[in-house]
């Protein structure tokens, strides 16, 4: 039998792992095909494709989980192979079947391999069969709350629900005790339901200070099969990875030895092929205990490529056309530390709530050694409530830990995101964090130290709205055009040719706002940076103009200042009293109340599905629902009137 031919790949994904798997794949001499929403039309996944199919619709039920559609799409297209990305259908054995009928390659595990690791509960029957050791819960296939009821009082609360056919967070939740489980269930099962086409659940006891360990490991289809050393996963939010490492800090080489055979045998059992990660947790005491495995490729993986030196995209190619794995176990590098953070549209000040608009600034950091950034976004680009939030990766790879910690410190401090919120300065908290600095990691990393993570809001200090005032000046009077290089304004030496003497400014900045008057600016703007001195010391800080508003780089953060109209302020304010708005664009999912009707606080009242999660919206008091301005169904958008209660 020939070997397959694979000139041609669709990936049938969006966002940034679609970019990655084609810019292997442009290397390799591949033809790249992208498949796109009605709203992805103009993404940067589409632009960089050398072909493009339109799957209709916004939501990804509408398009990216349509397996007619893309089977349509790779056949119209030429495309011989499919790469499913992660997330979507990248686990969905039906999919891989129906690419398999098609004629087509599946750039993925055997189809039978997904069944059997696909599901959580099967996963975990398997290995128990196979002496792996398990954590205690339930993993039947009854679905109704009186199971469950029962298994979490057997398995003893906290307990953590999970989607048996999903990942990623979604479908996950944890519960503390019985009063919240028939809630927090249905919930779950909702978000599995959309996120993953399956309802289906699993329980399982919730351990304390856990570390997530996961190995990544690689077959090929002549019964060869390696594992490429692991990546510490365990800083989560929402049991969402945020931070992720590899090697493992502390994990001598006989753990790493003994999980990755029992990951390697893992694999073997169901005939496994391509790319894969067996998770587990590693307690204190150095035991582990199997949690799933993902039949794809990862979110993480580039930490692994970073100290192996290997492009896990090209082997997965080459593994589809019949090749041997290049290497033996013994050969497989393990080179330096490297350090990877995902970059979400959220906002950390407001329990990171999915964040949707305009990019109206993005840079990224340069590019070099030691220095990577995979995204799916550029300026200017909209950010839809339709999928998951994520806009990019930044991967730091050092000689040691430290090295590759500072190298990420600096490209998180040459970022610039302007125009939603995101993560970044969480981010930046969390790797200069002292005990991140020392290795303690566990998974309750972000819970415990979530007041350092997550300050309060301090007020800005005088001599950042000096520096604002100045920057908001400056910009302000500078032309639009900086081609001339001859241009007293490109020079940005601080002449105020037609100019007051004197300058009124009322800025807002981060909910913050002051009303300063300027006399001598005694600051220059080059570029985009704002220049500085005082008291005989000259500071830099950037200072980027888009449209009404400024951003300036100040303690470590990009912080957006914005002329501010008190009388302004004031009526927007008295115009949402009394009243419960969407917190971001979204699908109104559940209606809970009616007019008239009298809620207690903290009562669920509306909820809301944006970016693949629900939301609740809940009563901030008690009182009685005067009006509700939403249906089931109905697209709302961010600041939207929901629900207007009047006080008790």
């Amino acid at each position: 039998m020939s070997a397959p031919v694979i000139t041609s790949l669709l990936v049938a994904n969006r966002g940034e792992i679609a970019c990655r798997v084609m810019r292997t794949a442009k290397a390799l001499g591949l033809t790249t095909v992208a498949v796109h929403s009605a709203t992805d039309r103009d993404a940067r996944h589409s632009r960089e494709a050398d072909i493009r199919v339109d799957l209709g619709g916004s939501k990804a039920a509408d398009s990216y989980l349509q397996i007619d559609k893309l089977i349509a799409a790779a056949k119209a297209s030429g495309a011989q192979a499919i790469h499913p990305g992660y997330g979507f259908l990248s686990e969905n054995a039906g999919f891989a079947r129906a690419i398999e009928a098609a004629g087509l390659i599946f750039l993925g595990p055997p189809a039978s391999a997904i069944d059997a690791m696909g599901s959580k509960s099967a996963a975990k029957a398997l290995m128990a069969t196979a002496g792996v050791p398990l954590v205690p819960g339930y993993h039947g296939e009854a679905q109704d709350l009186d199971t469950f009821r029962d298994a979490c009082e057997r398995i003893g609360y906290p307990v953590l629900l999970k989607a048996t056919a999903g990942g990623g967070g979604k479908g996950m939740k944890v519960v503390e005790d019985v009063s919240q489980l028939a809630e927090a269930l249905a919930s779950a099962q909702r978000e599995a339901q959309s996120s993953f086409g399956d309802s289906r659940m699993l329980v399982e006891k919730y351990l304390l200070k856990p570390r997530h360990v996961e190995i990544q490991v690689f077959a090929d289809q002549h019964g060869n099969c390696l594992y490429l050393n692991e990546r510490d996963c365990s800083i989560q939010r929402r049991h969402q990875k945020v931070v992720e490492e590899a090697p493992a800090p502390g994990l001598s080489p006989e753990q790493r030895r003994a999980m990755g055979e029992a990951a390697v045998r893992s694999a073997q059992a169901i005939g496994y092929v391509g790319a894969g990660t067996v998770e587990f947790l590693l307690d204190a005491r150095g035991e582990f205990f199997f949690m799933e495995m993902n039949t794809r490729l990862q979110v993480e993986h580039p930490v692994t490529e970073a100290i192996t030196g290997l492009d896990l995209v090209a082997w997965q190619i080459r593994v589809a056309r019949g090749e041997a794995l290049p290497m033996t176990q013994d050969q497989v590098p393990l080179i330096g530390h490297a350090i990877e953070v995902r970059l979400y549209a959220e906002d950390p000040a407001n329990d990171f709530l999915p964040a949707t608009g305009r990019l109206d600034l993005y840079r990224e950091s340069a590019e070099g050694p030691g220095r990577r950034v995979d995204s799916g976004v550029e300026e200017g680009d909209e950010i839809s409530p339709f999928y998951d939030p994520m806009l990019g990766k930044l991967i730091a790879w050092g000689e040691d830990r430290e090295q590759a910690r500072l190298r990420l410190l600096s490209m998180l401090d040459e970022f610039a995101i302007g125009g939603l919120k995101t993560n970044i300065n969480f981010l930046r908290r969390i790797i200069g964090h002292p005990a991140f600095a020392e290795a303690e990691l566990d998974t309750g990393f972000i819970p415990r130290y979530q007041e350092q993570l997550l300050p309060a809001p301090a007020p800005l200090s005088d001599e950042f709205w000096q520096a604002a005032a100045q920057a908001f000046a400056l910009s302000q009077h500078r032309a639009p055009r900086g081609d001339d290089p001859s241009s007293p304004w490109v020079n940005g030496n601080g002449l105020r040719a037609g100019l007051p003497a004197e300058i009124t400014l009322h800025l807002s900045c981060e909910g913050q706002d002051r009303a300063l008057t300027l006399g001598e600016i005694n600051a220059q703007l080059r570029g985009e940076h704002l220049l500085t001195e005082r008291e005989g010391v000259r500071r830099q800080q950037r200072a980027i103009r888009r449209d009404d508003s400024v951003y300036l780089q100040w303690d470590g953060e990009l912080r957006r200042i914005e002329s501010y109209d008190p009388i302004s302020a004031v009526e927007a304010s008295h115009s949402h009293q009394g009243g419960l708005t969407a917190p971001m664009n979204g699908s109104i999912v559940r209606v809970l109340v009616e007019a008239g009707q009298t809620v207690e606080a903290g009562a669920q009242l509306v909820v809301l599905e944006a970016m693949k999660m629900e939301h609740s919206i809940r009563a901030p008091h008690a009182g009685v629902i005067k009006a509700l301005y939403c249906q089931e169904g109905e697209m709302v958008s961010e600041g939207s009137a929901l629900v207007e209660l009047e006080e008790a």
